[in-house]
């Protein structure tokens, strides 16, 4: 019943049905792979990301982050400085170019099947192993 009147109950219910299952409280992992900020105290949706969170949202090695206003200046940091994106796609096996001197890499385009781990795949590899030793896990559902 605590959850018929809980404003996000989609975000808390299943965590919470693992973690008093004894078949898969073992499974669970408490961390949903965003980075959120939210106001303090916290109000009912996360306050928008800016470039002012952008240093905390790379450290936090989340592979996904809401909420952003549209158009908003840390959405062009992040392309540029976290996906290695130009005007089109983030590098790949796609884009094979070089992207010194302004030059954009999607103008040498390479094998579409192929998709080469870049810093993020590091960054979330890190968060993954983080959340998966046996440290982090033994502080799960308590």
């Amino acid at each position: 019943m605590y959850y018929t009147n809980f404003v996000s109950s989609p975000e808390g219910y299943f965590h919470t049905v693992l973690c008093n299952s004894k078949e898969f409280v073992n499974t669970a992992i408490g961390h949903d792979l965003h980075y959120i900020a939210w106001d303090n105290p916290p109000k009912q949706h996360p306050v928008s990301l800016s470039l002012k969170d952008f240093d905390n949202m790379v450290k936090s090695k989340a592979p996904f982050a809401r909420k952003f206003h549209k158009k908003d200046p840390v959405l062009d940091k992040i392309d540029r400085e976290l996906l290695g994106r130009t005007h089109r796609f983030s590098p790949g096996g796609w884009c094979v170019g070089r992207s010194g001197n302004g030059s954009d890499p999607c103008s040498v385009q390479g094998n579409d099947s192929v998709l080469r781990p870049g810093p993020g795949a590091v960054r979330l590899q890190e968060l993954v192993q983080t959340l998966s030793s046996e440290e982090y896990r033994s502080k799960q559902c308590s």
